[in-house]
């Protein structure tokens, strides 16, 4: 109510630029949808474009407009409003509502036919194309189509390489993010119109706080060194395929390169067995076995460095806890390789009792609401605190009781989560 209405202060004010900064979890995208039904409903805009920077958050807003039941009416958003999110380079003129991701409105005003979906799927904002976009005059898509742009996570880098692409259109811009930088707030002219922080968060019930436990393991923290005359497997960073190959010096490597230029599968199988077995010290009040292992490993979400490194943590994990290959799943853009859509899998890691664990990069690292998570175990190098905050946001999400044991049996309530810190 708050952050709507101090929106609407700054729209009175004809300022072009406002910032909402809400902490993960508390409701920037329903706040949205609010202030999108007031503003078409009262203020007579035409269009709003909502903008995201990959298409499963495109997909999770416009469940928000379909679920959010209009205060006053009592019907739901769409019945009263088209809304539609892009799925071809064809903009509905019907539509109230559009939502798309930065990178497939790129190509619209390029005048480009279509846009490969598969490009949504990865980070636009993070994944740039190297050098500033060019926009020209798309008469097809006039500077005023558009009332209001909603940029979703625009704490990312959109201040650069896609700048010209918001700045097309005549319209008021308000940004969505849990954690603004120094490039956010001087994109949006110093004009935060809500502030409502983790802490708060916390204090109010709607977010809980979290506990943290360190692995620490030698190559880790050191590094190390491959001697010469080792012969060992090596792997193409491209096709991933394996030559074994005899060192002619040694090949010293840093704690930074673990999980880049070298997998340590010692390290790693080091990690997923103090992991294992701290679960118990980490959740005291949990079932156990008569091993003394837990019954039910809560929800986790694993952190890795890039695809192929989260590749040999799933290998790792579904050796060591022995529980089959449904009880830990890799969630990345190229999880399709693998069987089944990265979207299935994240639907069964939200929703179902399988995976119990999910080990990803980027893709949901941010943006994504996944409530029964309960741990976060951190296997790479963060070095944002605007990311790292993005990251925790993950396990703050509260979550009612009955449906966290629907996935999780011996679960009470969630009134914390851990933070497994595996690399300091």
């Amino acid at each position: 109510h708050t952050a709507v209405k101090h929106l609407e202060t700054s729209l009175q004010e004809f300022r072009p630029r406002a910032l909402i900064q809400m902490a993960t979890g508390s409701g920037k995208t329903n706040t949205a949808v609010n202030s999108a039904y007031r503003l078409i409903k009262h203020a007579g805009a035409k269009r709003i474009l909502f903008l995201v920077d990959r298409s499963n958050l495109g997909r999770k807003a416009l469940k928000e407009f379909q679920q959010f039941t209009t205060p006053d009416d009592g019907r739901k958003f769409t019945e009263l409003y088209n809304v539609q999110q892009l799925t071809s380079n064809t903009i509905d003129d019907v539509a109230k509502v559009t939502i798309t991701t930065i990178q497939r409105l790129y190509s619209i005003l390029r005048g480009d036919a279509e846009f490969d979906p598969v490009l949504e799927e990865e980070t636009g904002f993070d994944a740039e194309p190297g050098r500033p976009v060019d926009v020209s005059y798309n008469p097809d898509v006039p500077i005023e189509q558009f009332d209001f742009i909603v940029i979703d996570e625009c704490h990312r880098s959109i201040y650069g390489v896609w700048r010209q692409v918001l700045e097309y259109f005549d319209a008021y811009l308000v940004g969505l993010t849990a954690t603004p930088g120094k490039q956010t707030f001087g994109f949006f002219d110093q004009n935060m119109v809500m502030e409502y922080s983790r802490e708060h968060a916390v204090a109010d019930g709607v977010n809980v706080d979290f506990d943290v436990y360190r692995i620490r393991t030698r190559i880790t923290e050191e590094g190390s060194t491959v001697e010469a005359g080792y012969e060992g497997k090596f792997r193409d960073r491209e096709t991933r395929q394996i030559r074994m190959e005899k060192l002619d010096k040694d090949f010293d490597y840093s704690a930074a390169k673990v999980g880049t230029d070298v997998i340590a599968v010692d390290q790693i199988r080091t990690i997923v067995r103090t992991f294992k077995s701290s679960l118990p010290e980490m959740f005291p009040n949990r079932q156990k076995e008569e091993s003394g292992e837990l019954t039910y490993v809560p929800k986790t979400l694993v952190f890795a460095k890039t695809d192929a490194h989260a590749d040999d943590i799933v290998r790792m994990i579904r050796t060591e806890f022995g529980k089959g290959n449904d009880f830990c799943v890799k969630i990345t853009s190229k999880s399709d390789s693998q069987g089944g859509s990265a979207e299935g899998r994240l639907a069964s890691f939200r929703n179902s009792y399988n995976p119990r664990i999910a080990v990803t990069v980027d893709m949901i690292a941010t943006g994504t609401d996944v409530r029964p998570i309960e741990c976060l175990l951190f296997m790479r190098l963060v070095k944002s605190r605007n990311y790292f905050e993005q990251m925790k946001g993950r396990g703050c999400r509260i979550i009612d009781p009955t449906d966290l044991q629907a996935v999780t049996p011996d679960a009470t309530y969630k009134d914390r989560f851990i933070i497994v810190d595996a690399v300091g």
